[in-house]
């Protein structure tokens, strides 16, 4: 796609916003917003957008018709944004830029030659997960060239070094390749269905010779290079790097499945892998809300409706002197069988940054509690 088709795909995008808006949508703002922020290197539009709006995420709807905005995601260091309201209350984001005054909604699209946008969040923490293959369907490296030896006696190999592959089916056609481990599976939450494999970045090696076996040379490596390590062709697709966030379609409900960056927390900016994907309808530039799944507690006062009298006995036998207690009747401990789950409670905002046939690839951009292994993930409220 052109880059002028793209960027008439982002006006198109952003005219089906203003129609949501004209429907009666209510965006809120933050209680201590600022009437006007200059933007500073180093910022994202998720950070900016959070000073002015409850919810970040919405920043395209009021920011789409700025005539100094060609895109509404390319803001940059030096820009100033304004708070303003129009007559129905609703908020708008506009843009001064080199010292022209804020010009407010207008429909029209400019083009200018400028360098380094902020990005939509921290590209930092989401990088080294853009590109290389992590999630693989289970088995499909069974297939793939392997490492077999090292060479110089090594038993393990790094940069620089050399390595001797298992060629058998003569794949190795092109100059260079990911090196994989087979790492963990990646399992749904609830029925726990496999739904892929995670492949764990070793490294990148250039191939010399294309024989069985062939031999390569370790160009990058993250991890020492084991003999067994798979060798995958590299992706040619350029990464996205501007996000455009919105909130998923079809309402899909998922859970979080592991965390990417070997922590045991989950806290703001982690990477975490979700257990559903392109199935779902996810898209990159999804925004949802983490629920933390509701505890399971007994309910002290439940009573088994088929046999109220096992309450009675439970508690005389407990207390082996029933006579101490004439209306044991009105005594209550607990029952295992009375068991009530709590309400999930919100407590985190992600945004999807990659998306796999049944697996994908979010950043923790909000987290204002713990967020945990299998806690749910939902499509947004709107504010």
């Amino acid at each position: 796609m052109s880059k002028f088709s793209r960027l008439m795909a982002g006006v198109f995008a952003g005219l089906l916003l203003s129609f949501n808006l004209q429907a009666g949508d209510k965006i809120a703002v933050t209680p201590n917003h600022p009437d006007r922020y200059v933007v500073q290197a180093g910022d994202t539009l998720w950070d900016i957008a959070a000073r002015f709006l409850e919810a970040p995420w919405r920043w395209p709807d009021v920011w789409q018709y700025n005539p100094q905005i060609p895109d509404p995601h390319l803001i940059f260091p030096g820009d100033s944004i304004a708070l303003s309201f129009d007559a129905n209350g609703k908020p708008i984001l506009s843009l001064e830029r080199n010292g022209r005054s804020a010009i407010k909604l207008s429909p029209k699209v400019r083009i200018e030659q400028l360098t380094q946008p902020i990005p939509t969040i921290p590209l930092d923490a989401i990088r080294p997960f853009l590109t290389r293959p992590y999630v693989v369907d289970p088995g499909s490296l069974d297939t793939a060239p392997y490492v077999l030896g090292f060479a110089q006696e090594h038993i393990v190999a790094s940069t620089g070094q050399k390595i001797y592959i298992r060629d058998s089916a003569r794949s190795l056609t092109e100059p260079k390749y990911h090196v994989v481990r087979p790492g963990k599976l990646y399992k749904h939450a609830d029925s726990g269905r496999v739904l892929g494999q995670e492949a764990l970045y070793v490294g990148e090696a250039l191939t010399l010779r294309h024989n069985d076996p062939a031999t390569a040379q370790v160009v990058q490596s993250d991890l020492e290079i084991l003999a067994g390590d798979r060798l995958v062709p590299m992706s040619e697709d350029r990464p996205l790097t501007q996000f455009t966030p919105k909130p998923p379609s079809g309402n899909p409900h998922c859970s979080i499945i592991s965390v990417l960056n070997g922590v045991t927390q989950i806290g703001q900016y982690n990477v975490v892998a979700l257990d559903c994907g392109e199935n779902k309808g996810l898209e990159q530039g999804d925004v949802m809300s983490i629920d933390q799944r509701g505890k399971t507690v007994s309910d002290p006062y439940y009573v088994d409706e088929e046999a109220p009298e096992r309450r009675s006995r439970q508690m005389i036998e407990f207390f082996d002197a029933e006579r101490e207690y004439p209306k044991v009747e009105k005594y209550v401990i607990p029952d295992p069988a009375g068991k009530v789950t709590l309400p999930d409670e919100p407590v985190g905002t992600l945004m999807i940054f990659r998306v796999f046939p049944r697996v994908s690839f979010a950043l923790v951009l909000k987290a204002t509690d713990a967020i945990h292994v299998l806690d749910r993930v939902r499509t947004p409220d709107l504010y």
